[in-house]
């Protein structure tokens, strides 16, 4: 597994996300990161299944506005809510990611009571010409016995002396070719990768913006992953995986590295504001909800409905917010932060059209 190419990236890959993780530790809120992150997270990896959304629908859609959000918006946040779950599972379990909290997960993405297939038929096809790719497993003792080997897998330490981050790459293989669920596999498998992350101590909080990559890069994600089926080509998944570990970890560096230039921007803003009454839950309030509203900021502060709808008045008056209405509500954009994430969200200037032409619906 670990050749010398493989070595190389390994190197590029673990520098990158030290400092990933070095500085994600100086957002004095954790929270900040998990929300906003963890929802770009969100969209982008839903994007590899062709679930398209704009940053505008999806933090309508967290706002609970009057009208239903789009389906995409919501399966987005599904997207989301299953990424908390599963970390609040790894905190809750002293750090094991287990087959039930992959489950809970799964019927929290999908919003149903399923758990693994259990009736044959699932294959996998090239959605552009329509030819089989890949049958994975079809029995339903079977798909709980190749779980229940990666379970095992994936929390024993000692099993091997793999570096972390090739096992990680195993493990989403291992998965994805299990294919247990019978939708949602890759949006769930993409979920372990950061979990698992989290999990070895590589990161504190889960931020990684994995799938941003493997958006960009999809023909060769299918492509890869199916060589190692076909040929047992370990050491190009590798180095492909390293390198979306690698490329990513500078890309949410480049966020956080934004938010917290942005954040001390409005800090030094808004004490020097006489209008303004300056707090840093006020400050984290703006940048953990970069959507916000009146019942927000009045939990966030612990102040009256009013109070709170003054004070997001003033902000708005004073350009640090832009007001917007939706039926009977108020909602309040924090408009630079949301050009952040659009420019960090752009794609590679490398990604061609015709790459993306052959890809394999892995759902």
């Amino acid at each position: 597994m670990e050749t010398r190419e493989v070595l190389r990236e390994l190197s590029h890959a673990h520098r990158h996300l030290a400092e990933l993780k070095g500085r994600a530790a100086a957002i004095p809120n954790q929270a900040i990161l998990i929300d906003t992150l963890s929802l770009q997270e969100a969209k982008a990896s839903s994007e590899i299944e062709n679930i398209v959304t704009t940053q505008d629908e999806i933090f309508q859609a967290s706002l609970f506005l009057d009208g239903p959000a789009s389906p995409n918006a919501k399966e987005v946040a599904n997207y989301r809510d299953a990424l908390k779950k599963g970390f609040d599972s790894l905190k809750s379990n002293h750090g094991l990611l287990t087959n039930n909290a992959i489950v809970e997960m799964f019927r929290v993405l999908k919003r149903t009571e399923e758990g693994f297939r259990s009736t044959p038929g699932t294959a996998l096809k090239n959605d552009r010409t329509g030819a089989l790719v890949y049958v994975p497993p079809q029995d339903r003792d079977q798909i709980a016995a190749h779980m229940t080997a990666l379970e095992r897998f994936i929390n024993d330490d000692d099993a091997s002396d793999l570096d972390p981050l090739v096992k990680m790459a195993i493990i989403h293989h291992q998965f994805e070719s299990i294919h247990p669920f019978s939708d949602g596999n890759g949006r769930i498998g993409r979920i372990i990768n950061v979990l698992y992350l989290t999990r070895t101590g590589l990161l504190d909080i889960p931020i990684l913006y994995l799938s941003r990559y493997i958006t960009n890069h999809k023909a060769d994600y299918y492509r890869l992953l199916q060589g190692v089926r076909d040929d047992g080509a370990w050491e190009p998944w590798l180095i492909y995986m390293l390198r979306a570990v690698s490329m990513t970890a500078q890309q949410t560096l480049a966020l956080i590295e934004g938010m917290r230039l942005l954040m001390a921007d409005y800090k030094r803003r808004l004490r020097a504001d006489p209008d303004i009454r300056y707090s840093q839950d006020l400050l984290n309030n703006l940048f953990r909800h970069p959507y916000t509203r009146i019942e927000f900021l009045q939990h966030d502060l612990g102040v009256t409905r009013q109070t709170a709808a003054k004070r997001l008045d003033q902000l708005a008056a004073a350009g640090f917010l832009q007001k917007h209405q939706q039926g009977r509500n108020n909602y309040f954009i924090n408009a630079p932060l949301i050009e952040l994430f659009m420019r960090v969200s752009e794609p590679d200037e490398d990604v061609g059209g015709p790459e993306r032409a052959s890809t394999v619906e892995v759902r």
